[in-house]
C-alpha cells in the first residue's frame, strides 16, 4: 500500500504518483510509533528502504555535515531540493524532508518550498520553531510563529497541497524557562494553527514525556538521544513517532574514521575486505 508508484511516460516527461499524505498520516495513528530512518542521502535512503523501514526522513544537520555546511540553514533551499529530488527518485518510500526554519522568514515563501518540495513526492516536512542567527539558535515568539503557520497552512491550502505539518518545537533543547508548560501552551497555539504532527526533541523523561502526548490530540514526536527510553516504554507514553535525527550519519563518519585509522595503521587495506 505505501511503496505504490506509478509512472506514466509521455514524451520525455514522467508523471509520479506516490506516497499519499494520507497514507502518511495514517501511519502515525498505529499502536506501534512509527520509526523513522533518517536519511541524507540516495545509499542511506536505499538501505533503510530495504529493510522495510515504513518511513523515511532527511536529516537537515546530516545533509548540512555532508556539504561542509553547519546545521541552521547553512545551505541554501535550491541545494536541499537538489538532494532530496535525488532520494526522492530512488525509493518507493514515504519521504519526509526536514526544512529547518523553511529556509525564508515569509510565510508564503516557506509555503511555496514546501510546494515545490511535494512536487518530488515528499509527503511531510518539519519546520522548527526557531532560528539560527550568526550560530545561536533561538526560539521564535510562539503567537507570531503559530500566526506564520496559520499563513502557511492556508496557503498550501490554497494550492490544494497535501503535505503533513510536522511541528518542531525546541522548548526542550533550548531548555526555555517554566520548561513543560511553555511547550505545552506552544503545543496548543500549534495545534490551533494547523500543524499535523508535533516534535519535541530534547524530551526524554518518561513523565514529560507522557504530559505532552496529553496536552494534545496531535501523534507526539521524539528523537533519539542517550538517555531516550526505549520502544516499548515510549508506546506506553503515547508517543506515536520516533526519529533519529543525525546520529546516524555521525556515527557512520565515526565508523569511517576508524576504518581510515586501521588502515594507516596496518598498511594494508585488509580491513575493507
Amino acid at each position: 500500500m505505501f511503496n505504490f508508484r506509478l509512472q506514466i511516460a509521455t514524451g520525455c516527461k514522467f508523471f509520479v504518483f506516490k506516497k499519499t499524505r494520507m497514507n502518511f498520516k495514517e501511519l502515525h495513528q498505529q499502536p506501534t510509533p512509527l520509526l523513522i530512518a533518517n536519511v541524507w542521502d540516495v545509499p542511506s535512503a536505499q538501505a533503510a528502504e530495504k529493510l522495510q523501514f515504513k518511513a523515511l526522513g532527511t536529516s537537515s544537520a546530516a545533509i548540512a555535515a555532508m556539504l561542509g555546511y553547519a546545521d541552521g540553514e547553512g545551505l541554501s533551499f535550491e541545494e536541499l531540493k537538489y538532494i532530496v529530488k535525488q532520494i526522492a527518485n530512488k525509493i518507493n518510500s514515504p519521504l519526509s524532508v526536514d526544512i529547518e526554519g523553511g529556509y525564508s522568514r515569509n510565510p508564503l515563501i516557506i509555503a511555496d518550498h514546501i510546494q515545490q518540495l511535494t512536487s518530488l513526492g515528499v509527503v511531510g516536512v518539519n519546520l522548527e520553531d526557531s532560528v539560527v542567527t550568526a550560530g545561536n539558535r533561538t526560539l521564535e515568539d510562539a503567537t507570531l510563529f503559530a500566526e506564520k503557520l496559520k499563513t502557511i497552512k492556508a496557503q498550501l491550502d490554497k494550492n490544494q497541497v497535501s503535505v503533513f505539518l510536522n511541528i518542531r518545537t525546541d522548548t526542550f533543547l533550548l531548555k526555555a524557562p517554566d520548561l513543560l508548560n511553555t511547550t505545552q501552551a506552544r503545543i496548543r497555539l500549534y495545534e490551533e494553527a494547523g500543524a499535523d504532527g508535533i516534535f519535541v526533541p530534547g524530551a526524554t523523561r518518561t513523565e514529560d514525556i507522557a504530559a505532552i502526548v496529553q496536552t494534545t490530540t496531535l501523534p507526539i514526536n521524539v528523537m533519539s538521544l542517550p538517555d531516550l527510553p526505549g520502544f516499548a516504554e515510549l508506546q506506553s507514553s503515547g508517543v506515536k513517532r520516533i526519529s533519529m535525527g543525525n546520529f546516524g550519519h555521525q556515527y557512520v563518519c565515526q565508523q569511517y574514521a576508524h576504518t581510515l585509522n586501521q588502515i594507516l595503521s596496518e598498511q594494508s587495506f585488509e580491513t575493507i575486505f
